[in-house]
């Protein structure tokens, strides 16, 4: 996790453990009634979108639950339908996909950044309630999340991927660049949830300043948004061996030598 939290590691892994269970229920509940859910996580750079995303992709079958966290689009997609590019990735029945940004990329960095026109962005807002009433009446269940984060901890995090090498990665030239257009942001933010907050597909604000509560706090809020999910598990014909079990037996190599511990 990054930056402190109120709950210690140990606080939080006991208070995600019945949820992942409660997720592993819904899962198989999607998957045995054929529903079709996609999920978005929106938010400020380093607001935590990656390690929710996490959290969930941990705990479900990746052949059940595809995650998307598309890179900028090619010349032959900017010539596309703008929604054409996400549609592609939309789950079949039974199916979870889990967007780590969406086509509010268009409400968001790309109208703050310049990456496209006013006229594109207003008519992004004018068509996405329709385009998302369309998703819904067919069935799918979507819900959109928007993560929240104080311009504080924003620099914190961004400090933090600076000095730890296991977190330069994340950062790009945008984010420079970014930092100083927070207020924008924030106004961009607004003007999408007064056009796109709708009936059939309401924005959830979460508060992600501790990153831990918000995770539980999210994960929750999907969780009692769903349908009552438990099924009864289902029986598994799981004979006895019949005999000892065996070792592993090597004949043209030898597994490579242990990574040298001691003991505890």
């Amino acid at each position: 996790m990054n930056g402190k939290s109120i709950l210690s590691w140990q606080q939080y892994e006991a208070a995600l453990d019945p949820l992942t269970k409660e997720l592993s229920d819904a899962a198989r509940w999607i998957q045995e009634t054929g529903q079709r859910v996609v999920i978005l996580f929106e938010g400020r750079d380093t607001a935590g979108k990656g390690g929710s995303i996490d959290m969930f992709a941990r705990t479900l079958n990746p052949r059940q639950c595809k995650v998307v966290a598309l890179s900028a689009p090619s010349k032959r997609e900017q010539g596309q339908w703008y929604f054409q590019r996400y549609t592609e990735h939309f789950p079949s029945k039974g199916e979870i996909t889990l967007f780590d940004r969406s086509w509010y990329n268009r409400a968001g960095v790309e109208r703050v950044m310049g990456y496209c026109t006013d006229d594109q962005a207003e008519a992004f807002l004018r068509t996405t309630p329709e385009f998302e009433r369309h998703l819904v009446e067919d069935g799918m269940l979507l819900f959109k999340y928007w993560l929240c984060v104080d311009q504080d901890k924003q620099e914190q995090r961004f400090a933090n991927r600076i000095d730890n090498p296991r977190r330069r990665w994340k950062l790009s030239p945008i984010d420079v660049e970014s930092r100083t257009r927070y207020d924008a942001y924030t106004n961009a933010r607004e003007a999408m949830l007064a056009a796109t907050h709708t009936e059939w597909a309401p924005w959830t604000l979460v508060d992600f300043n501790d990153q831990s509560v918000g995770r539980l706090t999210l994960l929750r809020d999907l969780l009692d948004r769903l349908p009552d999910t438990e099924l009864p598990p289902p029986d598994i014909d799981w004979p006895d061996l019949t005999h000892e079990p065996r070792r592993e037996k090597y004949g043209v190599l030898d597994p490579i030598g242990n990574y040298p511990v001691t003991g505890g």
